[in-house]
């Protein structure tokens, strides 16, 4: 005679959403003062996680019109954010790539959200708590690599 599971795995994705959604909230709020779109942090993420981009490829990954991109390209250049450079390959286009600044909020920003989580990690849970987040950390993990 089998049982129902007493959590079923419907309800921890329910539960895993709403937290999760709250842990993004509580970290944004970490990193305050940008004034950045949605689609311009995007482009930066792309640059940071992918390297140098053309425009249209940026385009093509965020799944948008090339003009759309250009507006977004300008806009990150005029901040300083992002910068242009003849492509090797072909002169007639311009890759994109970080700029230092990018780069050092980048950095600014994972250090203020890390000191945040730290803070509360160790206020919040012991020792034992901390090793089962620990676990829960690498289950997340297989959960954002799942296609």
């Amino acid at each position: 005679m089998s049982r129902e599971p007493v959590v079923t795995a419907s309800a921890v994705a329910g539960d895993l959403r709403v937290a999760v959604s709250g842990l993004l909230r509580q970290l944004r709020a970490q990193a305050e003062g940008s004034d950045l779109t949605k689609s311009q942090s995007s482009v930066l993420i792309r640059l940071e996680q992918g390297g140098p981009a053309t425009a249209t490829e940026l385009a093509n990954a965020a799944g948008m019109r090339p003009q759309s991109m250009a507006k977004i390209v300008r806009t990150l250049e005029d901040a300083g954010l992002i910068a242009g450079a003849p492509d090797p390959a072909d002169g007639r286009k311009t890759v994109l790539d970080l700029t230092d600044a990018a780069r050092e909020e980048f950095r600014t920003g994972r250090r203020a959200k890390e000191d945040w989580l730290t803070r509360v990690i160790e206020a919040e849970f012991d020792d034992a708590e901390i090793e089962q987040l620990a676990t829960a950390v690498a289950l997340l993990e297989r959960i954002a690599r799942a296609t």
